[in-house]
């Protein structure tokens, strides 16, 4: 196992213990207080540990090498989890609609002091885990839908604390839901786009960021290439692109130059590109009539 890969989850791990502590003391001034945003903000980070849990066990599960059974490995279970996670915070938000819904229609005073304490803890020790994950989650879907949760988690405990100092001033008790539905909403904008990602990606949808026509004509532009069709391209993984592809030959050369130019495209769909892993196959006056895409 790499460096990275066990920065990664050493990153997570520590991001578990800070969201543990995080969630248990939410809880607990939730309930003290009567503050729903707070019990709010307390169960997203409990999902936030399922989330973090589920992304260190992908990782792990990730590195496995190929087998004749499996021979990508176990690679993709990161963007399952990126999928779960998403999923997860859908069904999330859908729940804090509900009891935003039902505080608004059965209003109870609730505790500011208490709430601002244990909401400002939570957020001092949410932007820690931020930063723990911050430098991982760039490269990496998986690590990235553990980052958002604990970015929604962040700003839910901005909402909390600025909640909380304006009820310390008066008593409207419609703001702690009104911030509990603003939490949610928030946590659902940023769950459709992680499932869509993800979900992309499991359907090995074209990357994009890859245009295919472009990539079709730079590719024609070679003197030795008629057309390029049967093309295929996907994303293995986050920042992971298979590219599959008939190459037309104009002339029907030696399989020594016919190699070479084939090397020649490799080069160019990874140098410009970015395509990390490339099948081509060559021929000569075969397939015609064939589309650009075709099966």
């Amino acid at each position: 196992m790499g460096y990275s890969q066990k920065m990664k989850e050493k990153r997570i791990l520590l991001a578990i213990a800070l969201n543990g502590l995080i969630a248990l003391a939410e809880v607990l001034g939730g309930i003290l207080s009567g503050s729903l945003a707070l019990l709010s903000d307390a169960l997203h980070n409990v999902s936030d540990l399922l989330s973090l849990g589920i992304s260190y066990g992908a990782l792990r599960l990730s590195r496995r090498n190929g087998t004749t059974h499996r021979t990508f490995g176990l690679k993709r279970a990161e963007i399952l989890a990126a999928f779960l996670n998403s999923s997860l915070l859908i069904s999330l938000s859908l729940f804090l609609f509900r009891e935003a819904y039902l505080r608004f229609s059965h209003p109870s005073p609730i505790k500011g002091g208490m709430m601002l304490v244990v909401a400002f803890f939570g957020l001092l020790a949410n932007l820690m885990a931020m930063k723990v994950l911050q430098g991982e989650s760039h490269g990496s879907l998986n690590i990235r839908s553990a980052y958002l949760h604990l970015l929604g988690d962040t700003l839910s405990s901005v909402a909390v604390v600025g909640g909380a100092l304006i009820l310390m001033v008066r008593p409207l008790f419609w703001l702690d839901p009104l911030l509990t539905f603003l939490i949610a909403l928030f946590i659902l904008k940023e769950a459709v786009v992680l499932l869509k990602e993800s979900t992309e990606i499991l359907l090995q949808t074209v990357p994009q960021d890859l245009d295919l026509e472009r990539v079709r004509n730079r590719v024609e532009e070679h003197p030795e290439i008629a057309l390029l069709h049967h093309v295929h391209a996907w994303s293995l993984v986050d920042g992971e692109i298979h590219f599959e592809g008939h190459l037309a030959f104009r002339n029907n050369l030696p399989l020594r130059e016919a190699d070479q130019v084939r090397g020649e495209i490799e080069e160019l769909l990874k140098r410009e590109f970015g395509v990390s892993h490339v099948t081509l196959q060559s021929e000569y006056q075969s397939c015609q009539g064939n589309g650009f895409i075709e099966e």
